[in-house]
């Protein structure tokens, strides 16, 4: 009984193992491949504008901020508190958009290959 039984159960472990050897490789190709996507999102810039175009904030994909763009105007006349509260909060919605932005490409590009599982990243 136990030399049938084993027999028969070490052969099935064969032929799982080899299933899970494909299955292992095909997860570590969707791990370089996520990985590419990812470091290609790192590479890309995302800009948003607020204030009427008064303020344009541009981020990369690492989500740091490259490059902050106010238009003439916005600092000519921003002598006034309120036309400084005013570039400030324009400041602030520009990068937070841009940044929002980038987070959605990042998104974007992890759920083409996990399928919307979340997978706590």
């Amino acid at each position: 009984m136990g030399r049938g039984f084993s027999g028969g159960y070490g052969g099935g472990r064969m032929g799982g193992g080899g299933i899970n050897m494909n299955m292992l490789k095909q997860a570590q190709k969707m791990q370089q491949d996520m990985l590419k996507a990812q470091s290609e999102v790192e590479a890309q810039e995302f800009s948003a504008a607020s204030g009427g175009g008064m303020v344009t904030a541009t981020v990369n994909g690492t989500r740091e901020l490259v490059k902050l763009t106010l238009d003439e105007s916005a600092v000519t006349d921003a002598s006034a508190p309120e036309d400084v509260e005013l570039l400030s909060d324009a400041i602030v919605a520009a990068v937070n958009e841009a940044l929002r932005k980038a987070e959605a490409a990042m998104s974007e590009s992890v759920t083409k290959f996990t399928g919307g599982m979340n997978l706590g990243l």
